[in-house]
């Protein structure tokens, strides 16, 4: 339930979507003039051994390019220092990537003691057919032709993943450290 000074400074109009997201999720109180539906920023972490190879990988891969370390800092390893990093933590190389456009998830490699061991639980989908706009075919070719580059970089190919009759081709396959995405 709203309290009475939620109520005097929220618009009647917001009211059912305000209660939709306190369904959503109970004990949610509304203390604000409005519910902002603005999206929550944030930073993808991928757990890796080699976290340069990695970001180089996936630079190429998701065409993002290698983040520069932080205004005043002339290596990441400076700004880790800079936070308290241990000295035998440093010395990864670069770990970072950043979408050039501004657009997607800035993406860090984070070196871990342990292997990875199962299935991802989520994978990354690279979109490289055009969508279904595109003719089934045009979108077969492209799909292809990004596998095939991915390959080149260190990718390995697993499957093809497409049934008869279905508006759908994609082609499964995992990172140089065994994490699966497919290209689709």
């Amino acid at each position: 339930m709203l309290t009475r000074a939620a109520r005097r400074r929220t618009d009647p109009a917001d009211l059912p979507r305000i209660a939709a997201i306190r369904d959503v999720r109970p004990g949610v109180s509304v203390a604000c003039d409005k519910v902002r539906d603005m999206p929550v920023s944030y930073q993808l972490v991928i757990d890796c051994a080699d976290a340069d190879s990695m970001s180089h990988f996936w630079a190429a891969a998701l065409r993002y390019a290698v983040a520069p370390p932080p205004d005043g800092f002339d290596t990441w390893d400076d700004w880790y220092r800079s936070v308290g990093v241990p000295e035998e933590e440093l010395g990864a190389g670069d770990d970072r990537i950043v979408d050039p456009a501004g657009e997607g998830p800035a993406i860090w490699f984070q070196v871990v003691p342990e292997a990875k061991s199962l299935k991802n639980r989520w994978h990354i989908d690279v979109n490289a057919s055009g969508g279904r706009a595109v003719p089934l075919e045009v979108r077969r070719e492209r799909v292809e032709a990004e596998a095939e580059r991915l390959v080149a970089l260190g990718a390995t190919r697993l499957r093809v993943v497409s049934e008869e009759g279905m508006d759908h081709y994609a082609v499964a396959m995992i990172d140089p450290e065994g994490n699966e995405f497919d290209i689709n």
